[in-house]
């Protein structure tokens, strides 16, 4: 058996995974997991229902709002991926709050999280040791919701992974939208860092920590590219021969694009991706988003 794949067991035998907030990331994942798990999808909405079946999944509709409708979930499933973002106010999750109280002892379960828990590092390079500091709303929730898996791991005696990643991105996941308009981005001297990982790597890196993930563990889950956010619109625009966003300077920006986009403008970090690699022995296959824009474009 090959380093990088999963050995698949006979149908009758294989354990129960839950997969929570099944969306684009989850899509990619079943087919790496559902001839190893018999493997359950949890969705808010109905109508994707027979979207999920025919990837191969036991679909359930359950909302994390709503604590009353996720409680036939309890004891499903002692292997657990959470995808399934924070509600959009305040500064708690209090999706996975109602989530771990209906997790069952002993069990294992990845969650993806975000780099936003480090805030602003000011272009510096970072592991997995550097400590959070949250500087938004958004990413006070994320850290919330490592803390209350944390808590839950150690009570509850279980495997937690936590893997924090970036700019998530694909052939259908990248800003062609926003340069179309020509939104600015900023002018050179005030451009941040920013990391990135591909939705199908993404996928990848969360079936290897089911299995190779060290316990109560963090990971970044991000690419090689060291590159800052203009140069990423740039890429993309010659990529796809379209014109590159005006620059503007920070205070000229803050006049003409919102306030939740001027704060993923705010914030410049690279971190590096040894431990995914080293650990979980992961091999990018779009290891860079120049070179994966590069091979589309030819």
């Amino acid at each position: 058996m090959k380093k990088n794949e999963i050995k698949t067991m006979p149908k009758l035998d294989r354990p129960r995974l839950l997969i929570v907030g099944c969306g684009d990331v989850g899509m990619r994942l079943l087919p790496l997991v559902r001839d190893r798990f018999r493997t359950f999808a949890v969705t808010s909405q109905p109508s994707r229902c027979a979207e999920l079946r025919k990837a191969g999944a036991i679909p359930l509709v359950a909302n994390l709002d709503d604590p009353s409708s996720i409680a036939r979930l309890a004891g499903l499933a002692h292997t657990v991926v959470h995808l399934a973002p924070p509600q959009p106010e305040g500064v708690t999750d209090r999706r996975t709050r109602n989530l771990t109280a209906i997790l069952p002892d002993d069990a294992s379960l990845v969650y993806v999280s975000t780099t936003g828990v480090y805030g602003d590092c000011q272009g510096a390079w970072a592991d997995e040791t550097r400590p959070v500091n949250p500087q938004n709303a958004r990413a006070k929730r994320r850290v919330d919701a490592e803390r209350t898996l944390r808590k839950w791991a150690v009570r509850s005696g279980s495997r937690l992974a936590i893997l924090r990643a970036p700019g998530i991105y694909a052939a259908d996941r990248l800003p062609i939208e926003r340069l179309q308009k020509g939104t600015p981005a900023l002018h050179a001297d005030d451009d941040v860092y920013t990391n990135h990982i591909h939705a199908d790597d993404l996928a990848r890196i969360i079936a290897l920590a089911l299995f190779r993930a060290r316990s109560n563990r963090i990971y970044h889950a991000v690419d090689d590219t060291d590159m800052k956010m203009g140069e990423y619109f740039d890429t993309v625009a010659d990529a796809f021969k379209l014109p590159r966003p005006p620059r503007l300077k920070r205070v000229e920006l803050s006049q003409v694009v919102s306030p939740m986009l001027l704060s993923f403008m705010s914030e410049s970090r690279r971190l590096g991706n040894k431990r995914i690699k080293d650990e979980l022995g992961v091999r990018l296959r779009y290891p860079t988003v120049q070179a994966t824009l590069d091979r589309a474009a030819r």
